[in-house]
C-alpha cells in the first residue's frame, strides 16, 4: 500500500500531536503546538503529512538553509510501521531538498532510540563525526 503525502493542513493538527505522543517525540520542553506554529513561518511547504484515506499515518518537518537540509518530528503510525511508510516519506523529502540544490541531509535521533538509528542506517545515512550542541532561546514552559 501506499500513501498519500502533502503538506500539513490546519485541520491536521490534532492528528499529527497525537501521532507525536503516540511516537514519542514529545518532550515537556517543546509544545508541539508552538513547534507547529513556529514551522508554519518557515517553509511550511516542508512540512509534510503522509495520509491513507484522509487519516494521517506519518509526518515529517524538514527544512534547509542553503547549506543543510534537516528533519525534526518523523514519525508513522505503530501499526503502520515495518510497511515502507517512513522510506517512502524520507524519499520524498529527499527529492524535495535535492530540487532546492541542498547537498546534505542531517538528520538529529536520541542516542538512546536503537530503533530509528537502524531505520536511517538502513537509508544509508551513517553517523558523522560531530557533537550536537543546544542552547534553549525562547522557553515554551
Amino acid at each position: 500500500m501506499s500513501m498519500d503525502i502533502r503538506t500539513f493542513r490546519e485541520s491536521d493538527r490534532e492528528s499529527v500531536i497525537g501521532l507525536w505522543n503516540t511516537c514519542g517525540l514529545t518532550r515537556s520542553w517543546n509544545d508541539p503546538n508552538k513547534d507547529i506554529d513556529r514551522k508554519l513561518q518557515f517553509q511550511p511547504e516542508l512540512f509534510l503529512i503522509g495520509a491513507q484515506d484522509s487519516k494521517v499515518i506519518s509526518s515529517a518537518m524538514a527544512g534547509y538553509d542553503g547549506h543543510r537540509g534537516s528533519v525534526f518530528y518523523l514519525a508513522v503510525s505503530p501499526e503502520y510501521q515495518g510497511m515502507g511508510y517512513g522510506r517512502q516519506l524520507m524519499n520524498h523529502i529527499e527529492s524535495l531538498l535535492i530540487n532546492l540544490g541542498c547537498p546534505k541531509l542531517n538528520i538529529v535521533v536520541r542516542s538512546s532510540n536503537t530503533k530509528v538509528l537502524q531505520f536511517y542506517s538502513e537509508l544509508d545515512y551513517g553517523t558523522d563525526d560531530v557533537v550536537s550542541m543546544g542552547k534553549r532561546l525562547i522557553p515554551d514552559a
